[in-house]
């Protein structure tokens, strides 16, 4: 095939790509709006209520774009919130469920979202109980969030769960360097509710870690 002929076949190809890629994202952003809506502006009753519903969308997103990491990794998002209002044994299920849709995730695009599947994971891994109760591991949480910082290095997400795990480890200096830098993420125009909401917690964190260190 001569050149002409590969840039004859690219272009198209290129564009369906980039087509594919936009009816996903679209498909995923009213589970990102509503989620920011369940996560930041509801009581603990209201969300048990909210999250099978919002499980139920993201089972049809899921559906509609089989093959499609983006969808994959925001059903998973979705049920580790839930297994996180949820607690206790009971949360197990919905964590595993996650862990299986973000490792699916890896599997078809690592990079997808940014990395955030690693992100993700990382945080079941180190909010999760061990063995025997759980798939919970430290080391596992330290490889998973690192590697989600290698492809995001400035995302405000990354940034603040790797702060959040090294106050966990008690390792106070580095989680506020961390929090620094989530402080400085540059806004997500698309996400400006999950923005504000993150950032309190960031804020709550910051707190936290400055007292430890005046200690």
């Amino acid at each position: 095939m001569n050149s002409v002929m590969k840039k004859l076949v690219l272009i198209p190809a290129l564009f369906l790509v980039q087509v594919v890629q936009a009816d996903v994202l679209q498909d995923i952003k009213p589970l990102q709006d509503r989620w920011a809506e369940v996560n930041y502006s509801m009581t603990e009753e209201q969300k048990e209520k909210a999250y099978p519903e919002l499980l139920t969308q993201a089972d049809a997103v899921v559906a509609a774009n089989a093959g499609k990491a983006e969808a994959l990794i925001w059903r998973g998002i979705i049920k580790s919130s839930y297994a996180g209002v949820k607690g206790g044994l009971g949360a197990m299920s919905f964590a595993e469920e996650s862990k299986a849709d973000l490792e699916a995730a890896l599997k078809m695009d690592s990079q997808a979202l940014q990395g955030s599947a690693y992100t993700s994971l990382g945080v079941l891994y180190y909010k999760v109980p061990g063995w025997p109760i759980g798939f919970g591991s430290d080391k596992n949480a330290k490889q998973m969030l690192e590697k989600a910082l290698s492809i995001n290095p400035q995302g405000i997400d990354p940034n603040y769960f790797y702060a959040e795990f090294l106050t966990e480890e008690r390792d106070y200096k580095a989680a506020m360097s961390y929090i620094e830098k989530a402080k400085q993420a540059a806004p997500r125009p698309d996400r400006l509710s999950a923005d504000q909401g993150r950032m309190q917690e960031i804020a709550a964190l910051e707190a936290k870690v400055a007292k430890k260190l005046k200690r």
